[in-house]
């Protein structure tokens, strides 16, 4: 199987409200608009937002989307300012990452990460040359 691009799609309860949330709340930049749905960047991925195919109540999501911040201090204060309830407080992992978590209007779950300089994501494993 060979898949050329890929998109979380979310199906909420109260699309305006979820829309608002990503387009205005977490400042996410539109990748596409269509009637009915709205495609949002995120990092290397997309979110799309759709108002069709559900049902009128959000669809159980199990997962979490993760977002990676330049800076986690400074993203929860701002998302703090906009009213955000913060689920989890920022904080170092035993894995060390820097995580917060935050949730949409449906209660999706996302984690915002901070990695820090010294984190093996960040470091080239590859023997020097």
């Amino acid at each position: 199987m060979e898949i050329l691009s890929s998109r979380t799609i979310l199906r909420p309860a109260d699309y305006p409200t979820t829309l608002a949330f990503y387009a205005q709340t977490l400042e996410l930049a539109v990748a596409r608009e269509y009637p009915g749905g709205t495609v949002f960047f995120a990092g290397q991925g997309l979110i799309e937002v759709a108002a069709h195919g559900g049902s009128g109540v959000s669809t159980r999501f199990d997962g979490a989307l993760w977002f990676q911040v330049r800076d986690l201090t400074a993203t929860q204060t701002e998302l703090v300012l906009k009213g955000v309830q913060i689920i989890r407080e920022a904080r170092q992992e035993p894995w060390g990452l820097h995580e917060m978590w935050i949730a949409d209007p449906d209660g999706v779950p996302i984690v915002l990460v901070q990695i820090p300089a010294d984190h093996p994501i960040r470091r080239d494993g590859r023997p020097a040359p």
